[in-house]
């Protein structure tokens, strides 16, 4: 990108790797690089560093180092937790799953995988703010409910959840409740015990660590079927060989990213703040999810008479990398599921940006963005020839 413009202001489809991660990465792939299950001592050093990235990433969670186990990622945090609950609650006649209808597709084709298999799922509501109501969540419950999976922040308009309040009511009914907290993860303190949260997936590349590594937080008392069975890694509950230096990786980041994490928050949110401010003043823009009840660096909006391919391409011309949702589902013309469920029309949902903030961006790319962005939206405007039929709609 020498000599041109560039602004990385689409974080929560994945994070720079920061220096001193990658860096200690190389170090333990040179130097330590023994398999952690050999008894020799390049095999005992590989292990050492595994445990105490458990360690560490466990006090950052108040949880239990036995109740930490490492994974390739989100995804296969969220397969293992949902089907691994569902196929142990099974066994007890249990077979109802309660979710939203804005999770990531990751546990929303976990949960169609298991419907095939004679599951019942109910999906909540999450209305104009994009958040659950504990009414429905209570209303929802069956006395077969085996499983409430409800993630932690969304991932594509940044609303978070009465994670703590869910928690309690799963608690109160002696069901399982798992979080995908994959975006929340290093922008949030979470606190297992406070939340009351059994099962929690989360992924190293959201927060500056390397790609091909997750978590799942497994309370001690969710005893919950495996996933990959194989070898005896991870105490016999995920088979394969570890990702030893991807597993440091996330140690690394995960204690930079708490680290001050108020401070950096602060700053990310007067960013987001001023920009979101800045694009309502555009004509016919929505913010969708709740205005505060966000993640600090999410902005996303919808911009009426305007695709989003389109928009984002132009972004791109002019050296900012954003997006239009989920990374995950970027090859579909669909609109966003997420966008919908929260009542947009179709031709709305089509128009979104998401832009997505950390630490490491500047008030001066909010600056370029805010100077650039109207004149964008105007000229894509001006091609439409629905355009004009919008300004008349909305006149009606």
């Amino acid at each position: 990108m020498t000599g041109q413009k560039f602004i990385y202001v689409d974080n929560a489809a994945t994070t720079k790797t920061l220096d001193i991660v990658a860096s200690s990465m190389l170090e333990i792939m040179t130097h330590n690089f023994g398999n952690p299950s050999s008894i020799y001592k390049l095999g005992a050093n590989a292990k050492q560093i595994i445990d105490n990235a458990r360690t560490d990433i466990a006090s950052l969670f108040s949880a239990k180092p036995n109740e930490i186990y490492f994974t390739s990622g989100g995804s296969e945090s969220d397969n293992w937790a949902i089907k691994g609950a569902a196929k142990a609650m099974a066994l007890k006649g249990k077979k109802h799953i309660i979710t939203s209808k804005i999770e990531h597709h990751a546990v929303l084709h976990t949960l169609d995988s298991l419907k095939k298999d004679g599951f019942d799922v109910t999906y909540l509501d999450v209305y104009e703010d994009g958040i659950i109501k504990i009414e429905d969540l209570k209303n929802a419950i069956r006395p077969d409910t085996a499983l409430v999976s409800i993630m932690y922040a969304n991932n594509e308009i940044g609303t978070i959840q009465p994670v703590k309040e869910i928690g309690a009511v799963c608690k109160e009914h002696n069901i399982l409740f798992h979080t995908d907290a994959v975006q929340a993860v290093g922008h949030i303190k979470i606190n297992v015990d406070d939340d009351n949260i059994d099962l929690m997936s989360a992924s190293a590349h959201k927060l500056h660590g390397p790609k091909g590594v997750g978590l799942l937080y497994m309370r001690n008392s969710a005893k919950i079927k495996n996933l990959i069975d194989g070898g005896a890694q991870e105490r016999g509950k995920r088979a394969g060989t570890e990702n030893v230096a991807g597993i440091a990786g996330f140690s690394i980041a995960l204690k930079i990213a708490y680290d001050e994490i108020e401070q950096k928050n602060k700053k990310v949110r007067s960013m987001r703040d001023r920009l979101i401010n800045s694009i309502l003043k555009i004509d016919r823009s929505i913010l969708n999810g709740h205005p505060t009840q966000r993640l600090p660096g999410n902005i996303n909006v919808c911009f009426k008479g305007i695709e989003g391919e389109s928009l984002l391409l132009n972004l791109d011309l002019i050296g900012v990398s954003a997006s239009s949702g989920s990374a995950c589902t970027s090859g579909s013309l669909d609109p966003s599921h997420v966008l919908l469920a929260l009542g947009l029309k179709h031709e709305v949902a089509h128009g979104s940006l998401r832009i997505s903030l950390d630490e490491y961006n500047t008030d001066e790319e909010i600056d370029y963005i805010i100077n650039n962005l109207p004149g964008i939206v105007a000229k894509l405007r001006a091609m439409s020839p629905l355009w004009e039929k919008i300004i008349k709609e909305d006149e009606i």
